[in-house]
């Protein structure tokens, strides 16, 4: 996530229902390292402004407690070696990291930053690390050795390993959409779809009083740009929606692709062939998470996990194979395109 630059508003009339006194507007700006996007239907279009600096202040909010990249956040001190007070934001990501570890088995794992460092995924150049650097890295390694203390002065702190880090990199998109869902809902947002790097969360309808189509790219390499290369078109509404893939960041050593998606257990990139993770939940923190869990665990095991989830509501969609080939793999219940 990198911090929050000047942001742009644009309200545009989409729709009036007959009789329906809800008009939807449009909400764009810049934040996390991309811009972000915001449909929501509204009784007044006067309130849009008071409704943009809402969602501003509370992307910011986010950006100076978990940023990575933002050299004043409370995750910069942490990952430096200092020992802040601790904020309601960090907590709380912190806690929903914690459950959504022990739900996956540990293969969703925040305490992961100094793997992704020295494989090159975090803030230093990319090379191949050796084994000694991978062992050093793994013993720091693990939710159970990141604990949140209570201290004499009444605020909570963070109970790390000397030479620990962490990196949210992988939640916290779907954590700042649900926050950005609060802040409508506050304001009496009926139907909104919220996009933060990709990361969706949705209620209610569309302009077009139809539930919202969400497109799925295709997980080929090369596809840098969303919304080019289609796989599918999935219709969602009042859930979660994130995909997670290997085919636009990855890194190529000596003829060998490696992924950026490193498995907890291993301490290295991982090598089967699941292209992409597409995954329906409840909220945008859990639907993110999932993704990035499922990406660790691959097609096999990653439909295992999904089918159990899915007596909770949740949905899943796989894209796997070798490229030439790819096959699809998901759970009943989605609305799809390619099964209509």
């Amino acid at each position: 996530m990198k911090f929050l630059r000047a942001l742009v508003l644009s309200v545009l009339l989409l729709s009036t229902g007959c009789g329906s006194r809800q008009v939807y507007i449009k909400i764009t700006g810049y934040a996390q390292g991309g811009p972000y996007y915001v449909t929501c239907s509204t009784s007044s279009t006067s309130r849009a402004e008071d409704l943009k600096k809402a969602i501003d202040d509370t992307l910011s909010a986010i950006d100076w407690s978990v940023s990575g990249y933002n050299k004043g956040s409370l995750l910069t001190k942490v990952n430096a070696g200092e020992n802040p007070p601790l904020d309601s934001i960090f907590i709380d990501l912190l806690t929903l990291s914690r459950r959504l570890c022990a739900e996956t088995g540990g293969a969703f794992d925040v305490s992961c930053a100094p793997l992704f460092d020295i494989w090159g995924f975090g803030f230093k150049e990319g090379r191949m690390p050796s084994q000694a650097a991978i062992d050093s890295a793994m013993a720091v390694v693990g939710m159970d050795k990141y604990r949140l203390v209570k201290g004499d002065d009444g605020n909570t702190y963070l109970d790390m390993p000397s030479g620990g880090k962490l990196n949210f990199n992988a939640i916290a998109q779907g954590y700042s959409c649900d926050a950005v869902a609060r802040v409508l809902d506050a304001f009496g947002s009926e139907n909104y779809m919220i996009s933060i790097g990709g990361e969706l969360v949705c209620k209610g309808n569309s302009a077009r009083g139809d539930q919202w189509r969400v497109w799925i790219d295709s997980p080929e390499d090369g596809n840098m740009e969303s919304g080019v290369k289609k796989q599918d078109v999935i219709s969602i509404t009042n859930c979660s929606l994130v995909t997670s893939g290997n085919y636009r960041k990855f890194y190529v050593v000596d003829g060998q692709k490696y992924s950026h998606t490193i498995d907890p257990a291993t301490g290295r990139p991982v090598t089967h062939d699941l292209l992409s993770a597409t995954v329906l939940a409840e909220d945008g923190a859990t639907a993110d998470a999932l993704a990035t869990a499922l990406m660790v665990l691959g097609p096999e095991k990653g439909m295992k996990m999904a089918s159990d989830w899915t007596a909770r509501g949740r949905g899943v969609y796989l894209v796997y194979g070798p490229q030439d080939s790819m096959k699809v793999w998901h759970t009943p219940g989605l609305k799809l395109e390619s099964e209509e």
